[in-house]
């Protein structure tokens, strides 16, 4: 068994690697949709960018996805990428979005993601610190507060059970 199982580790180990070296490295692949920026709020400008279609290549864009329909990619004057914009509608929800184009004269598909979110870049940051409600917490801003109130449940309780402790005993109250 335990002869079987080294060759086997080994073969498996081999296997993972040639994987992991077929596997493209981090960020888009060339030849994929570039979409700038790649965070948008509803209402905002993205630009689609692609060099997949070849020197002075166009390509038809769908950002349906996200509501914003199709749109056309051409070459700019100085430019080997075909390149193409539109507008994210203001009612698209926050989320990641698959943007794709064909292009013309091959055909070939392409994708890019687009996230829409509600803030403008910025990071959001938690909220910190306690709401002002009217209603304490068990730990409240003033621990002399917190004192009383667990003193005042104290003689309330010890109150309480010697009313019941009377009660049982018959002396009434």
């Amino acid at each position: 068994m335990r002869r079987t199982a080294r060759p086997l580790t080994g073969t498996a180990l081999a296997v993972a690697a040639a994987a992991l070296a077929a596997a493209p490295a981090y960020g888009a692949p060339a030849g994929d949709v570039e979409v700038h920026p790649s965070s948008v709020v509803p209402g905002g400008l993205v630009t689609v960018r692609t060099a997949a279609c070849g020197d002075g290549g166009t390509a038809t864009g769908d950002a349906s996805a996200v509501g914003a329909g199709s749109l056309s990619l051409a070459p700019g004057p100085h430019e080997q990428d075909a390149t193409g914009r539109f507008r994210v509608p203001p009612s698209a929800q926050p989320g990641t979005y698959e943007i794709t184009a064909t292009c013309t004269g091959s055909g070939r598909r392409i994708t890019g993601d687009l996230v829409v979110t509600l803030t403008s870049g910025h990071p959001q940051v938690p909220p910190r610190g306690s709401v002002k409600t009217g209603v304490g917490g068990a730990l409240g801003p003033d621990p002399v507060q917190t004192a009383a109130g667990v003193a005042a449940l104290a003689v309330a309780a010890a109150g309480g059970t010697w009313l019941l402790h009377r009660r049982a005993r018959g002396d009434g109250i």
